[in-house]
């Protein structure tokens, strides 16, 4: 939570006498040109993030004592021992020098040491008897994350520093990863994997951005305390990967695709009965990057194809279904006795979506090592499915996290109802722990997913889309590192709310509200996104047209496609954290006044569809009243569509609300007696959604003249409103 605006009583010590201070000012003029001092070296912690096991108050935060400020602001903690402050340098550096500047209340007993991820530190320093003043220390070592751990205080206050300034050079590199083979060994529900004898734990992430971005990004992963990335894919590009991980102690789990990879919905259909040109194919490309990438330091283990036992239900059926399945995990049988052949020094596993597919690996594929998983929301069932299966291998959990669009029910606009920040936070903390509570069979997770898209699935799964960091990416932090100080974290929103959320009309205005607070008391600037994933297929976050009304309410322009879209609320905090919310909104034709005088009027047309998807499609549907049915015509031109109002009516204005199959140019023509038509209305440009065309006429009979379609389908309505 934020501090409170007010506070226990401030003791506030005498101010620093004026000679006191000439020895501050000349011991800080003493750094600088110390004789100890390199000229390569740089100050690498001024301005950086700054956190701290305690402060005293409101004026006495972390960050005043990497300012650059060495009289005027400090960091003071709590009056007691046991006290930290920590720098984050943004990137493992070489370091040189540690001075500080103590304040009064000064560290008699304490410890420089410096870390990789904020997690395992390591001693650079000891000094004990200290006098206050300023120490400047030479240190040897390298890392990201600089921290003084205080043992013993000088006297009854806490401790306190005038400026904390780490030198160095910064892009150290981190250990390399320990050497030697990669193992599986132990035995029945008491498995470890190791490496070069030392157990090694999965504490990964799938990897999502560019190759060329691995440099950037690595350091970061590194940070959550994660030792471990995994990929999909193996070819030429990738030893640029594998040298930027081995460069930040990180191993990868090399993948190899097979088709029909990832699932349902997945494309590639592959007969694994017959087709040995594909099967040779792939054991010669799969080969020739284990040769190339089998002595690569940064090479933890390989994993032949991802959810491709589930995939093949997109390809067959039935017997057929059965045959392919058990072809599929005999092959990749194949590929792991080929792979041990080349590299007998990694294990070889293989990803599938459901712990179905694991009976099937059972039966045909003895030469894994070990099996993996990708689940979401079951993720804790994987436990009960491998006791109740009587599987003799361990497994690792290839993806995992809060549940997907795939496992949630339906909102009230009948799209999946996404989690909140919270929620999925949550989710990896509950699927970690379910993880590591298979002891000896569960040999780790690289949870989904290290990814920057900034769109609809980036939103529902990324830890740090568009480069902002969620607190999905904290709870990942906190899980692998089992810090409960991870610093700085993102605003925090409840209670979204879209109004109307079932009728917002097109082109108009809907209200937003959400609730939001940032535990570390940050300003908070606001975006608002949408997208058209349900509308129109469209995966992209575009910032809508919005205003903010106070007191957590944001007026936004509805787009003019109909149909459900998701309204994004984002929040950040200046310091690389965002909440992002997301709720649905339908977008509706707009209200029209007046009587609709076609509304269940005979309506004819000159073709009508009668069996294709929602059809039959005939004309009365445009005239009932119901956006969700509608009139479609025959794939050709021209059509018409007519109305009988019954009687002579004087004219104002039609409302056409068309389904995806829209016309491009078309005429409105009124008659009194369905014979001698006049022309009122016409275009060639027409664009779908809604066109809402007035004019000025009489007539007992409207007729829409069909000219030109807009797309590769007939012509479709599902709505035909006139009013008076």
């Amino acid at each position: 939570m934020s501090r409170p605006a007010t506070t226990t009583p401030h003791r506030r010590r005498a101010t620093v006498p004026f000679v006191a201070l000439g020895a501050l000012l000349a011991s800080s003029f003493t750094v600088a040109l110390a004789p100890g001092a390199h000229a390569a070296d740089a100050l690498l912690s001024q301005g950086r993030p700054a956190t701290a096991s305690s402060q005293e108050g409101d004026g006495y935060a972390a960050a005043a004592a990497v300012d650059g400020d060495l009289t005027g602001t400090r960091w003071a903690s709590q009056w007691s021992d046991q006290q930290w402050f920590q720098v984050d340098l943004g990137q493992v550096s070489d370091l040189s020098r540690v001075v500080l500047t103590w304040e009064s209340a000064y560290g008699k007993d304490y410890e420089i040491q410096a870390s990789d991820n904020g997690a395992d530190w390591r001693t650079l320093k000891k000094v004990t008897g200290g006098d206050g003043g300023t120490d400047d220390l030479a240190v040897s070592g390298s890392g990201r994350y600089v921290r003084m751990q205080g043992l013993a205080r000088s006297g009854g206050y806490g401790y306190s520093l005038w400026e904390f300034q780490v030198y160095g050079s910064a892009g150290g590199t981190a250990p390399p990863p320990a050497p030697g083979a990669v193992k599986v060994e132990g035995g029945q529900g008491n498995w470890r994997l190791t490496v070069g004898g030392q157990p090694y734990t999965v504490k990964g992430v799938t990897w999502g951005p560019a190759v060329s971005d691995a440099p950037k990004y690595l350091p970061d992963v590194r940070a959550m305390g994660a030792n471990t990335i995994r990929t999909w894919g193996t070819d030429g590009s990738s030893k640029a990967l594998l040298d930027a991980a081995a460069s930040n102690g990180i191993r990868v789990i090399n993948g190899f695709w097979l088709q029909p990879g990832g699932g349902p919905g997945a494309g590639g259909c592959v007969d694994y009965v017959t087709d040995t040109t594909y099967k040779n194919n792939m054991l010669t490309e799969f080969a020739k990057w284990v040769d190339a990438y089998k002595s690569h330091p940064a090479t933890l283990m390989w994993n032949v194809g991802n959810e491709s036992v589930l995939g093949l239900q997109n390809c067959y059926s039935g017997t057929q279904l059965e045959a392919q399945r058990n072809a599929y995990t005999s092959f990749v049988n194949d590929v792991a006795k080929k792979i041990h052949g080349i590299d007998p020094d990694h294990p070889v596993t293989s990803t599938d979506a459901w712990t179905g597919a694991w009976p099937y690996y059972k039966r045909n594929a003895p030469d894994l090592d070990l099996y993996a998983m990708n689940s979401y929301s079951n993720v804790c069932k994987v436990r009960q499915d491998w006791i109740d299966g009587g599987y003799t291998k361990p497994y690792i959990i290839t993806e995992t996290g809060p549940a997907g669009e795939w496992e949630v029910p339906d909102d009230a606009n009948g799209v999946p109802d996404e989690p909140t920040d919270v929620q999925k936070a949550d989710g990896y903390t509950r699927a970690w722990n379910c993880v590591t509570g298979h002891q000896g069979v569960a040999l780790g997770a690289t949870l989904f997913h290290y990814g920057t898209e900034h769109d609809f699935g980036g939103v529902w799964f990324n830890l740090v889309p568009d480069g902002l960091k969620r607190l999905s990416y904290y709870a990942v932090k906190k899980a692998y590192t089992g810090s409960a100080s991870v610093g700085n974290t993102p605003p925090v929103i409840s209670g979204m709310t879209v109004s109307p959320a079932s009728s917002a009309p097109a082109g108009g205005d809907f209200t937003v509200h959400a609730d939001v607070r940032d535990p570390d008391g940050d300003a908070v600037t606001y975006k608002i996104f949408l997208s058209g994933n349900y509308a129109n297929g469209d995966k992209r976050l575009v910032e809508a047209q919005w205003r903010s009304t106070g007191n957590g309410n944001f007026t936004v322009t509805a787009p003019q496609k109909l149909g459900v879209w998701k309204v994004y609320v984002q929040a950040e905090d200046g310091h690389g954290n965002a909440g992002i919310e997301t709720r649905s909104v339908k977008v509706v034709a707009p209200p029209v006044s007046g009587t609709d005088l076609a509304l269940n009027r005979p309506a004819t047309a000159s073709s009508s569809q009668q069996s294709y998807g929602d059809c039959p499609c005939t004309p009365e549907l445009a005239v009932d009243g119901r956006a969700d049915t509608r009139w479609a015509s025959d794939w050709s031109d021209p059509q018409w569509f007519q109305v009988d109002l019954g009687s002579s009516k004087a004219l104002r204005r039609l409302q056409l609300v068309w389904d995806p199959a829209y016309a491009k140019s078309y005429e409105v023509q009124v008659s009194d007696d369905a014979t001698t038509w006049r022309s009122v209305y016409s275009t060639t440009a027409g664009d779908g959604d809604v066109d809402t065309v007035d004019v000025s006429a009489t007539g007992r009979y409207v007729r829409l003249r069909l000219t030109a379609r807009g797309t590769g389908w007939g012509y479709s309505l599902h709505e035909l409103g006139i009013y008076s």
